[in-house]
Parts: structure tokens; C-alpha cells; sequence
């Protein structure tokens, strides 16, 4: 998961200026690709 979290071009090189939006990013990031992953699975 964390390799296909650094793929993603914003997170890789941090656009956000904050990092209180930094990590909301993540977040939602990450809760995509869970969830991708999930739906795939049913």
C-alpha cells in the first residue's frame, strides 16, 4: 500500500502547503486504495 501511496504524484512531491492538508490527503488516499482493494475482492 505504501508503494502505490508514493506513486501518486501529489503526495510524492507534496503540494499541499500545510501539513495539516498533507495528511488529510494521505487519509483519503489511503482510504481509496482500501477500498479498491475490497470491492475487488466481493
Amino acid at each position: 500500500m505504501f508503494n502505490r501511496l508514493k506513486q501518486m504524484r501529489r503526495i510524492a512531491t507534496c503540494y499541499d502547503k500545510t501539513a495539516l492538508s498533507f495528511m488529510s490527503f494521505l487519509n483519503i488516499a489511503a482510504a481509496r486504495l482500501w477500498i479498491r482493494s475490497f470491492v475487488n475482492v466481493a
